[in-house]
């Protein structure tokens, strides 16, 4: 899945041959395990590979689903692009530029504010829970350099409004929110600052079916409006299909399988694509 000659400043998001191994790092954790084998766990050093040679590129405006099952290694790869996790191997480009995976810890954080956003399963990890939504929105204006609180504000509510969450709970402090409303902020937060690249983990995972189709039909909507790149990980090919253009398939670490998103569940040529289709549609 490589770009094609002089193809690369097209891409809002280039990952190239990223790996993540905990525990011995070196190469004799590698023989032994992926797909082959059946395990992604190393019988030389008991180290585990979690992912291995994961490339993908993602278009501005392109959505791409990472499925999986459990243990596949699809959220290690959205952990190590985003900077949660430290890679072992690879690369991760935006929009053609220097490796991101090479950057310092302050260099991350910063890129972070404005270029690189994240959409976690679960909305704690995203969010002050202990101040209110439109504080939590606000966070991530003033990292940007933003000053004047009128605009802050106004810039608050607009997102909020058009998340969803009621403005008459914009200074309502978050823990007492719902797990979909926690999420919601959680979204408005994410898109503050206009960023070119959005990461979703599980982003419905651990809601009440109602609720989860409702934060599914806004991020359908706000991918569509703002055409912003978009990498969605999910052990739920409804959601991919929801969300994604393309899809590529993970298990044991590495991919198996990738494709348009529509043909990949039309006719999955992978058996191991072909049991995760036929239980979604069990």
């Amino acid at each position: 899945m490589t770009a094609a000659p002089g193809a690369v400043a097209t891409r809002a998001l280039s990952v190239e041959g990223l790996g993540k191994i905990y525990g011995d790092q070196g190469p004799a954790s590698l023989p032994g395990t992926g797909p082959a084998h059946g395990t992604p766990i190393s019988p030389a050093t008991g180290a585990v590979v979690a992912c291995w040679d994961v490339s993908f590129q993602v278009a501005p405006g392109e959505a791409l689903g990472v499925i999986g099952e459990s243990g596949s290694g699809k959220s290690t790869v959205l952990r190590c692009v985003a900077g949660d996790e430290r890679a072992t191997a690879g690369a991760a480009r935006l929009a053609g530029g220097d490796d991101i995976l090479a950057l310092d810890g302050s260099a991350r954080r910063r890129l972070r504010v404005d270029r690189l956003a994240v959409v976690y399963q679960d909305p704690a990890a995203g969010l002050d829970l202990d101040i209110s939504a439109g504080g939590n929105v606000a966070e991530r204006l003033t990292a940007a350099g933003r000053r004047d609180f009128g605009r802050i504000r106004a810039r608050a509510a607009e997102l909020l409004e058009r998340t969803e969450v009621p403005l008459d709970r914009m200074d309502h402090v978050v823990r007492n929110f719902s797990g979909g409303m926690r999420q919601r902020v959680q979204i408005a937060k994410a898109l503050a600052n206009d960023p070119p690249v959005l990461l979703l983990d599980e982003p419905t995972t651990g809601l009440d079916a109602s609720v989860a189709a409702g934060v599914l039909d806004l991020l359908r909507g706000l991918l569509e409006e703002l055409g912003v790149a978009a990498v969605v990980v999910s052990h739920d090919f409804a959601v991919v299909e929801a969300l994604t253009r393309r899809v590529v398939v993970m298990q044991h670490g590495r991919i198996v399988e990738a494709g348009l998103t529509d043909q990949l569940l039309e006719d999955p040529q992978h058996p191991y694509s072909q049991r995760l289709v036929a239980a979604a549609r069990g």
